[in-house]
Parts: structure tokens; C-alpha cells; sequence
């Protein structure tokens, strides 16, 4: 067995310009067309990968991207073209009635009443201050009973990533799909289910038929979960620790019911604090509710770690048991600089990690996904120094054991 710690990344890659001028032109192409490109996109994706010497490997989230009703290309909005029962409204999350939370009353506020938003307003209203969110159209609405639609789209994706792990030479067990999280999805408006509670769980019983295709078909489904820990800034005012644990519980067992009979060893599962590039003084810490995140059905568990407000936060791991059953996947480089990280700091924070739970129990990874957060070129180098930067910790751990 190598003694190699192994390397992955969040799941978003940077684009090609041929497949982004290929989406942009949406329904104006042939779809054959488009599915050959997003093919051999795929399939390269995957040798760049293991050429860089990635261990964990995925399709970039190329698949998310199509031209569609719901054309955004964000790391969630795919799952509107996925999804029956739903409709673009012409408001979308910014502009939705601000909801303040009560005492035993906890509900989400719309994205533009986000307590880190409401204290920097003036940074975030000004686009050279770095802090843009994106161009958000209109987001869908729930008009009637939602459903599975994907069948098909996630075929494609499965397809795709198998076809570009077997030409790479990966086992095809390593490779990984980035699927939805119920409490993540349920974010887009309701006007059907009676409350947020019967909306989370219809969202579990759609994303169940994702996860159940990608783990069928002997790969791993990696759960993207930012509302365990992002959902907390978009609460006003800011609710006590208790009162965010009793919330989020739901989106846990919310989770779990859709990974029912799952073997936890082909799940893992993101959270994050959200990849734009704000100040993130509201952040909840990591602490409140990682023994939450563990109790998750999934072997793997992807955090922040990197970044300037969580890379204290690997202090967690001295006093928190990691289960027999799982492994981490922190974030040793981050989305949000366009810094690349010295290698033998990547080895440093690797190393801290490894000793506090076990080099095998480790997999070193990115904050966030880089794909759009950062340029092409320094998306690539930043892997370049995560893979580099893992060698070294792992040699140097290895003659720690040897000596």
C-alpha cells in the first residue's frame, strides 16, 4: 500500500473557453454537437488530472453547465434543470421580503439581508472591491409537486467520467460526482409545500434518484452541503449556537434519508461558508457543528481549512474524534486568493492533519471549487502546489515512521 497522502479538490474546474462558448450558445447548436464536446472536455479533464498527479479525480462539473431553462452554470443551479414542478421567477433570492427570525421561529432571510452583506455595505455594493457574487437572474419558484428529471443528464455524467477514468488509467472507484444537498436545494422559493420542513424533505426524495445513479454505477457521490454552515449568515438576527444546531438537525436527517442503504464508503460530503469573496466576519465556527456534520451517512468530510477565516480551525481535530469509518478531505489550498500556496506551506498544513488523525485518513483537497472563483492559470497552479506540497508531507511523514 503507498504511503502517498492522497489529493483531490472540491469538485469545480475551470471551463474550457471552446465548452463556455459552446453552453453560451445554448439551443442555437446541435445537441449531438455539444455532447461530443462535453465528451472529450471530460475526458481531458481527467488526463490533466492525473498527469498533475490528483489522486481523487471528478468530471470538473462540466455536466452542470448546459444550455437550458435554468442556464446559470453555478454549482446548485444545475439542479433546476433537473427538477419537475418548477418555474423562473422574475425576482429571484435577492430580492425576496426579508424574513427575520424569531425565538423558536428560525427561517432564512433572502441573500441580500446576509448579516456579512448588511455590515460591509458599501463593499459589497462596489464591483471593484473584489466581493461580486455573480450576475443572479431570476431563480425558480416551487409551483407544484417537485420530481426527478435528471435521469438522463446524470447518465451522461456518468458516462463521461467512466469513459475519462479508464482512458487516464484511475480505478474507476476513485473517481467522484458533485450532487445536491436537500437543504441546499431547498433554498429557491416554495409556493406549494405547506413549510420549509415538507420542502426539505420532498428535495431528499428527488436528489435520492441522483445519488442512488451515481453510487449504482460504482462510482462516489460527493454531497455539496454549504447550507449546514452558510445558512447561518443568511439568519437575522444572528441565532444562538443552539438554536443553529436544532435548525440545521433538519437538514441532517433530511441527508441521511436520502443516503439511506448508501454505503457511507462511496459518500462524501462538502460544506463550506460560501465561495464568494466576501469579508465572512458572520462565519459560523466550524466547531458548532462538525459532531453534526460527522453523524452525516459519508465516509468523507470536505471543509475549509486554508482560507484566512478557517485555517485556525484544525485545532478542531485535537479535540474531536474522527470516527473509525471516516477520513478528512480539508482544504490545504483556498479559492479565495489568487496567492498560489508555497508548496512547504502545503506540506506544513498537510502534515498538522495527517498527525492529528493519520496520513491514510487523510485526502488533501481545496477550500472550495475553483472554477470561476479563480483564473484558469491559477486554478492550475494551485494544484500544481497541492500535489507538490503533498509529496512532501509525505515524505517527510514517512521518515518520521521509519526513523
Amino acid at each position: 500500500m503507498s504511503d502517498a497522502i492522497r489529493t483531490s479538490h472540491a469538485g469545480s474546474l475551470p471551463r474550457t473557453t471552446e465548452l463556455l462558448t459552446a453552453n453560451a450558445a445554448g439551443t442555437a447548436q446541435g445537441r449531438e454537437e455539444f455532447d461530443a464536446l462535453l465528451t472529450r472536455s471530460v475526458v481531458d479533464l481527467l488526463q490533466k488530472q492525473k498527469d498533475l498527479g490528483i489522486t481523487e479525480p471528478n468530471d470538473g462539473e462540466y455536466g452542470h453547465a448546459m444550455a437550458s431553462e435554468f442556464d446559470y452554470g453555478a454549482w446548485w443551479h444545475y439542479s433546476f434543470n433537473r427538477t419537475n414542478g418548477l418555474e423562473i421567477s422574475g425576482e429571484g433570492l435577492w430580492n425576496l421580503p426579508v424574513q427575520r427570525s424569531e425565538p423558536g421561529n428560525i427561517r432564512l432571510t433572502s441573500f441580500a439581508d446576509r448579516r456579512d452583506r448588511n455590515l460591509f455595505p458599501r463593499a459589497y455594493s462596489d464591483p471593484d472591491a473584489g466581493t461580486d457574487t455573480g450576475s443572479q437572474p431570476g431563480f425558480p419558484q416551487a409551483i407544484g409537486p417537485i420530481s426527478y428529471a435528471g435521469h438522463d443528464a446524470v447518465a451522461r455524467d456518468i458516462t463521461n467520467l467512466k469513459k475519462g477514468l479508464q482512458r487516464a488509467g484511475y480505478e474507476e472507484s476513485r473517481g467522484f460526482l458533485n450532487s445536491l444537498s436537500p437543504a441546499s436545494a431547498a433554498r429557491v422559493e416554495n409556493l406549494h409545500y405547506s413549510s420549509y420542513e415538507e420542502f426539505v424533505w420532498a428535495w431528499a426524495d428527488v436528489l435520492r434518484e441522483e445519488y442512488l445513479a451515481i453510487t449504482d454505477a460504482g462510482l462516489i457521490v460527493q454531497i455539496d452541503d454549504p447550507s449546514l454552515a452558510e445558512n447561518f449568515d443568511q439568519i437575522n438576527p444572528e441565532p444562538t449556537p443552539a438554536e443553529y444546531r436544532a435548525f440545521t438537525q433538519l437538514s441532517i436527517d433530511a441527508l441521511n434519508y436520502a443516503l439511506r442503504g448508501i454505503d457511507p464508503q462511496q459518500v462524501r460530503v462538502h460544506t463550506c461558508w460560501g465561495s464568494w469573496h466576501g469579508p465572512h466576519v458572520t462565519d459560523l465556527p466550524f466547531s458548532v457543528i462538525v459532531d453534526q456534520v460527522l453523524s452525516i451517512n459519508a465516509a468523507g468530510i470536505t471543509f475549509e481549512a486554508a482560507n484566512a477565516r478557517h485555517a485556525h480551525e484544525w485545532r478542531i481535530w485535537e479535540d474531536v474524534a474522527l470516527p473509525e469509518d471516516k477520513y478528512i478531505i480539508p482544504g490545504i489550498v483556498s479559492h479565495s486568493t489568487n496567492v498560489v500556496e508555497h508548496p512547504e506551506l502545503v506540506a506544513e498544513r498537510v502534515e498538522r492533519f495527517a498527525r492529528l488523525v493519520g496520513p491514510e485518513r487523510i485526502v488533501a483537497s481545496t477550500d472550495c471549487g475553483l472554477g470561476g472563483r479563480v483564473h484558469p492559470e491559477i486554478a492550475l497552479a494551485k494544484l500544481e502546489a497541492l500535489v507538490a506540497g503533498t509529496e512532501l508531507a509525505s515524505a517527510r511523514l514517512a521518515r518520521t515512521v521509519a526513523a
